[in-house]
């Protein structure tokens, strides 16, 4: 359910839990290049798995922490889903032009993202914040659990494993991409006269 009333605090653009944020978006072309770099190995390398590790933990940590200091601020509800698609979407781009990953999910998966992230944006507009359901918090679990066995050297063989992961992911961006689109319409339809 969409809520306008959401919560934030009226800490300053530069809070501990955004400075986590921004570092993993300007970070992530280490990640990028990496995982390019490690394609003799089919994308798989130990140092890759860690600092995707590393991002992952650092996605966790930057949420708790806004919450935790009461700094939970609208340019870190707005940045911290940005950063998420940057390094995912950077990273299954990079598997994919590696050969790691096929272009079909991929692409459903990048069209949802761009979609919704400017849905997102026309809402913002409108003053409509649409928080994510607990289906979306899964569905980046799922994708992030696809990068990290992708690039995890014991599964640098077992494509058909990969496979399943992606779509399973796929299955679950999409879905909640449609969930997010008619809780902003709903949101939408109530905020008008």
């Amino acid at each position: 359910m969409a809520d306008k009333r959401a919560s934030y605090s009226t800490a300053g653009l530069v809070t501990p839990a955004n400075l986590i944020t921004i570092t993993r978006i300007v970070a992530s072309p280490i990640l990028f290049i990496m995982i390019l770099n490690a394609e003799a190995q089919a994308g798989t390398s130990w140092p890759v798995f860690i600092l995707g590790g590393i991002f992952g933990i650092s996605d966790a940590f930057d949420g708790r922490l806004a919450r935790a200091t009461n700094s939970v601020t609208k340019f870190g509800a707005f940045l911290d889903p940005l950063a998420d698609k940057v390094v995912v979407l950077g990273c299954m781009l990079a598997l994919l032009s590696i050969g790691r990953f096929h272009w079909l999910p991929v692409l459903f998966i990048v069209l949802r993202e761009v979609w919704i992230s400017g849905y997102r944006f026309w809402l913002a507009r409108k003053s409509i914040i649409v928080p994510a359901s607990e289906l979306a918090k899964w569905k980046t679990f799922a994708q992030g659990v696809v990068l990290m066995v992708a690039v995890m050297p014991p599964f640098e063989k077992t494509d058909w494993v990969i496979v399943v992961l992606l779509w399973i992911a796929v299955a679950m961006t999409l879905i909640t991409g449609w969930q997010y689109v008619q809780s902003g319409h709903v949101a939408a339809a109530t905020d008008s006269p």
